[in-house]
């Protein structure tokens, strides 16, 4: 395989972690976090959560790139990754992982055992159970939604110490919110999934076509999010004003997903992709600051 010579090592790495993912995963982490804190935050606690989440979670993304790689070679978006192209050995990547997984848990112990288990059950579930899983079952999707929705977990383990009301409220809130995220990506890229063999989407019986039902469950899923946040206002663990604020955002969620399901063409899953993008930050940022 030809390597190419206009991606530098950092680019490579950038790739590696798939950075602005992984951006993202810490970015729910820590405003769980800032969440749960209140007046207590820490600046300290808030670095260290950011940096040994991002390892871990870089970590897990390089592991996954390494399984993949046969695979990534038939997909148009992926076949540039470092692995994949052969500018990088599996062995440096998979070296960079360990150490890079290793101080990232070390880091999250520092908070406590529960938020270090956690932080290891997310890297083994995305790298060794989800990406293999891809494969061979539709869901894929929804094992990868609990290392997916572990961050905001971990977020407030970090402070509280023990799995709270609040926690598993927040936990449940983006497992929920990543199956219509989800499927609106995987309906965008189903041709390049199809080539690597991924069964990530339900097809229709006997044709090579996306299930039109994705849209009503991606319906389904958004407004299961409601009576959670019910219960957080209901317990006195969020304002009036952040529920108001969270009912909202998941009824324009819910309404994009059935404009999905309407339409059911790359205009309408595009745009629950981008609601989606914002969806998270926003409840997050709303429990936050009210």
């Amino acid at each position: 395989i030809a390597i190419n010579k206009s991606f530098s090592k950092w680019d490579d790495y950038k790739m590696l972690v798939k950075l602005k993912l992984s951006s993202v995963v810490v970015i729910t982490s820590i405003l769980s976090y800032a969440v749960v804190a209140g007046a207590n935050f820490s600046e300290v606690s808030f670095l260290m959560l950011a940096v040994g989440g991002f390892l871990v979670t870089g970590a897990a993304n390089a592991i996954n790139q390494v399984l993949e790689k046969d695979f990534d070679k038939l997909m148009t978006r992926t076949a540039e990754r470092p692995v994949t192209a052969g500018r990088m050995k599996s062995s440096e990547a998979v070296m960079f992982a360990g150490i890079s997984c290793l101080i990232g848990i070390s880091i999250l112990a520092l908070f406590n055992p529960i938020t270090a288990l956690l932080g290891m059950l997310s890297f083994v579930m995305y790298a060794f159970v989800y990406t293999p899983m891809k494969r061979y079952s539709t869901s894929a999707v929804a094992i990868g939604a609990v290392p997916g929705a572990l961050p905001v977990l971990i977020g407030c383990t970090a402070f509280e110490g023990y799995i709270s009301l609040l926690a598993i409220s927040l936990f449940t809130v983006q497992f929920l919110w990543q199956f219509p995220h989800f499927w609106a990506i995987g309906y965008l890229a189903f041709e390049d999934y199809s080539k690597a063999g991924y069964k990530l989407l339900p097809v229709m019986e006997g044709e090579e076509k996306i299930d039109r039902q994705l849209g009503i469950h991606s319906v389904i899923y958004a407004l299961l999010i409601l009576p959670v946040m019910g219960g957080l206002f209901y317990f006195g663990e969020v304002s009036n004003i952040a529920t108001l604020i969270g009912i909202v955002a998941t009824i324009i969620y819910a309404y994009f997903g059935v404009k999905f399901h309407q339409y059911f063409n790359r205009a309408s899953a595009r745009n629950l992709m981008f609601c989606s993008f914002f969806y998270m930050p926003i409840i997050l940022i709303a429990y936050l600051i009210f």
